[in-house]
């Protein structure tokens, strides 16, 4: 073999070395960034899983926990702990959903009080296990429960969102769905880590209101809620669009109070032209009274009639608290706007603003209920607690 040839062999080796070292590198580096991407993926996943919102979601009854038989054709009682067998588009949302049913489910009718407490300490049980919750409630009596949530939960900073439906889930055209998969979303969106919506709301109809502002004011549309005096919190298109500085935020980040004392000494007395003063009375004079909510004509008007002023004086002097809220579903009472309204003052009847009935009534169970006076409880009626009403800037207690 000649030396030309060996030398030729050398430098055709020496390549094939380099070009394999070139490619091992190269092939080593691709490694490095499969690697490397495989493990930021991971973590991406991992944080995404630690990152996954965790709800709630508390069925207390009414029409939306409804089911229609296959084979009768009547409407059942439908097992929440099988939610996601009969709702499977809620695996699309990506959240972690648990839920708890009371046994047995109440009609909305039946729910008061002793309901609100459960609901109360099943929150307050789970608060730290999750970033929302769901209330799923019959819609007769839904704004009188959320009012009464908004001052039971003192510092709340996670959503409460009470929903339902005028049709049972299981109806092909129910409504029921779709508001309880918008108000699932509500209750887990967040921004910068912290919950967008940290209050008690309720979700019905594309539209997110603050649950002590709302009524009741459709008993077939599937729009059955109305929050005239404070506008909507959120409205639901193709996407959710919040209204953020309308949204209550605390001022300080405070563990969560829960409150259990209601007093439910309340009563409400509804004027109407002829009102005689046997009904007046025997309203007025119920044993044990502490506090009323008068809904009275436009703006705050009531009769002039002297019969009708004294009693609600002598009322008030034996430490009735008499509040003044309008029958229209909107505006605010302004007794100082005509002649009726100042001789209202003049009895010692208090304004109740632009508050709803609702809100009034489970305000005045709350406040009693927690042993405050009448002049206490005055005060505090006086003054906005959660965003439930308007104090105008020209009022002066």
């Amino acid at each position: 073999m000649s030396l030309k040839s060996i030398s030729d062999q050398k430098k055709v080796r020496d390549v094939f070395f380099r070009l394999f070292k070139e490619k091992k590198m190269t092939f080593c580096k691709q490694i490095n960034k499969f690697l490397t991407l495989h493990a930021m993926i991971k973590t991406k996943l991992m944080q995404s899983q630690q990152n996954k919102s965790s709800i709630l979601l508390i069925y207390t009854g009414g029409t939306i926990g409804m089911i229609e038989n296959a084979e009768t054709g009547t409407l059942e009682a439908f097992n929440f702990q099988h939610l996601r067998e009969n709702m499977p588009e809620l695996k699309k949302l990506g959240y972690d959903v648990q839920t708890l049913q009371f046994d047995p489910p109440l009609d909305s009718s039946e729910m008061g009080p002793d309901s609100w407490m459960k609901i109360v300490k099943i929150i307050t049980d789970n608060y730290q296990k999750y970033d929302g919750f769901v209330v799923l409630h019959g819609t007769d009596t839904m704004a009188y429960t959320a009012s009464a949530l908004s001052f039971m939960l003192e510092n709340l900073g996670k959503p409460v969102i009470l929903t339902g439906s005028q049709l049972p889930i299981g109806v092909l055209r129910t409504d029921g769905k779709e508001n309880l998969i918008t108000a699932i979303e509500i209750a887990a969106a967040k921004e910068n880590g912290y919950p967008v919506v940290p209050e008690v709301c309720i979700f019905f109809e594309n539209d997110l209101l603050r649950g002590n502002r709302t009524t009741k004011i459709n008993a077939d549309n599937f729009n059955a809620f109305r929050s005239y005096n404070y506008p909507p919190l959120a409205h639901a298109g193709i996407y959710i669009k919040y209204d953020e500085p309308q949204i209550y935020h605390p001022v300080l980040r405070k563990p969560l109070k829960p409150h259990y004392l209601l007093d439910r000494n309340i009563a409400i007395l509804k004027l109407f032209p002829g009102i005689s003063p046997q009904v007046t009375e025997s309203i007025l004079n119920i044993p044990g009274l502490k506090g009323v909510v008068m809904e009275t004509f436009g703006s705050g008007n009531a009769p002039c009639d002297e019969w009708f002023l004294k009693k609600l004086h002598d009322a008030v002097e034996r430490g009735i608290v008499i509040v003044n809220v309008t029958q229209c579903l909107g505006g605010s009472v302004e007794m100082h706007r005509y002649e009726t309204g100042r001789k209202l003052l003049e009895a010692g009847v208090i304004s109740g603003f632009d508050s709803t009935t609702e809100s009034a009534v489970t305000k005045l169970m709350f406040l009693f209920g927690h042993g405050l006076n009448n002049s206490e409880v005055v005060e505090h009626m006086n003054c906005s607690l959660i965003g439930e009403v308007t104090i105008p800037d020209t009022f002066r207690p």
